[in-house]
């Protein structure tokens, strides 16, 4: 079982919260994050608490830096699993992305990281044969892990509408990035090159090409089947 914290100090209650559209959990992850910074720069991974999110789980992840340029997706909700139509957790979160995309995701990445900075992406995917249109968001939220060193990321990925056949991978239609601690700074389209990865990981290095757990074990938040 994942070293998740269960305090209820990391709990943050978004039951006031108004869904309204259908990237209404962009919204609550991006609050939930901010309330658990509380003025700080950014909170630590240990802090995050599934519950304080649960309505926006199938759509989170975490990601975690493992090299630049290597990012790999640590848990990935039940969205995620729909979109590529196979299990998301292990992948870079470029997976996600057509070909000419991934320079820029990674480098992305790396600005979230190394700024650090948050990140809103506004993205699409083209029609094809049983694959209608769609626009998707995404926003990349930068933890400390436990040794305070930014090398995670919270983020959240919804893409409303009928998925048709996957998996449905994405272009960028536009990114908007705001370091943190520049509270009036202008977002800005970052360009470059690197990566990250990580949500509810084990307290060890990442050593598996495939992502698989070490114990087969289904992830914390995996909200496809429960555990055997």
């Amino acid at each position: 079982m994942d070293n998740l914290i269960k305090t209820t100090q990391n709990v943050v209650t978004m039951s006031d919260y108004q869904q309204h559209s259908g990237y209404a959990p962009l919204a609550i992850v991006e609050a939930y994050w901010d309330a658990l910074r509380a003025g700080r720069e950014m909170p630590k991974r240990a802090e995050i608490d599934p519950r304080g999110i649960e309505s926006a789980l199938p759509y989170s992840f975490i990601l975690e830096r493992v090299a630049p340029g290597v990012a790999r997706m640590r848990i990935a909700g039940s969205h995620l699993h729909d979109i590529m139509g196979m299990e998301a957790r292990g992948m870079p979160l470029t997976s996600f992305f057509e070909q000419d995309a991934r320079t820029r995701v990674a480098g992305l990445l790396e600005e979230v990281f190394q700024t650090p900075g948050t990140a809103e992406v506004m993205m699409y995917s083209t029609a094809g044969l049983g694959k209608p249109a769609l626009d998707a968001r995404m926003v990349l939220l930068p933890l400390k892990s436990d040794l305070g060193d930014v090398s995670r990321i919270l983020g959240c990925i919804v893409c409303p509408g009928d998925l048709g056949a996957v998996p449905r991978r994405f272009d960028l239609r536009d990114i908007n990035f705001s370091s943190l601690g520049r509270a009036h700074q202008k977002p800005q389209a970052v360009q470059s090159e690197m990566a990250a990865d990580g949500f509810a990981e084990e307290q060890r290095g990442f050593t598996g090409e495939s992502g698989a757990h070490p114990k087969n074990r289904p992830p914390y938040l995996r909200l496809v089947v429960s555990d055997e």
